[in-house]
């Protein structure tokens, strides 16, 4: 059975990618910082599906924190299949305002934490010529967004940098694949603290997280570099910036992220 490493694994779209691929008789490595979440998702799905499942407790923000994970996979003697980047959270307000020590640890979860599990495992997956890679990014990464500068400017890399790898593994037998989600059933809102005025999706209509990862997961069958999950509309809206003036196109982002006092 092939194993999948999930990171963020506690809830939303980790929780559905476990949910999803436990389904499909992997393996599971769940790692969050949430040890009661991941205990009871784990129990729940060896259950139901009979599958072997491996818990990390690891605040992936911490100095150190990949390679702990890298090493405690090594010691389990575990090989892993796929590698799922999904943790990471985004922060609402204008950035001069907001801590910067948040902004800070968004950028080290968002993508130093992902460039290194990425490299970490990458090289393993080389050498045996199979393995993907699934790193989640946003529709937000597809233009600047003020009100979600870090956030959005994060996705950016995560987009451009698995773009990048996926063509420089092509030969290798090695998938890797952008997921960029738009709004979807979750904590992300919550934990970026939007406004009450904004509703939670800016008026967007929230997809279901196993929607998300089913479309993830066939996009990589088919080894795209790239999907962007959740209908036409979030189409329209990640393309949308390649034929309008980028100064129009931040504009109206943030009229439509401004709070609306």
């Amino acid at each position: 059975m092939p194993t999948a490493l999930i990171t963020g694994a506690s809830g939303g779209i980790g929780a559905a990618f476990a949910a999803e691929l436990a389904q499909r008789q992997y393996n599971l490595i769940l790692v969050a910082r949430s040890e009661d979440k991941l205990q009871q998702l784990a129990a729940k799905l060896q259950q139901e599906f009979k599958i072997a499942i491996e818990i990390i407790v690891q605040d992936l923000t911490a100095p150190g924190a990949t390679t702990a994970v890298f090493d405690a996979v090594v010691a389990k003697g575990l090989t892993v299949d796929l590698l799922v980047n999904n943790a990471g959270f985004g922060d609402y307000g204008i950035f001069a305002d907001r801590p910067l020590a948040k902004q800070v640890e968004m950028v080290q979860l968002n993508i130093v934490a992902l460039v290194e599990l990425s490299h970490l495992f990458l090289q393993g997956m080389r050498e045996r010529r199979s393995g993907s890679i699934i790193n989640v990014a946003s529709i937000a990464a597809f233009q600047p967004m003020p009100y979600l500068s870090v956030y959005a400017a994060s996705k950016a890399f995560v987009l451009s940098f698995s773009e990048a790898l996926w063509v420089e593994n092509q030969d290798c037998g090695v998938g890797i694949l952008a997921l960029c989600p738009g709004a979807t059933e979750s904590d992300f809102f919550k934990v970026a603290e939007f406004p009450t005025s904004l509703g939670s999706s800016s008026g967007q209509k929230l997809v279901s997280a196993s929607e998300v990862v089913r479309d993830a997961l066939q996009a990589l069958d088919k080894n795209g570099s790239n999907v962007v999950t959740g209908g036409f509309a979030n189409l329209i809206i990640a393309n949308l910036p390649r034929f309008m003036p980028r100064e129009l196109v931040v504009k109206l982002v943030a009229n439509i992220f401004g709070d609306k006092k």
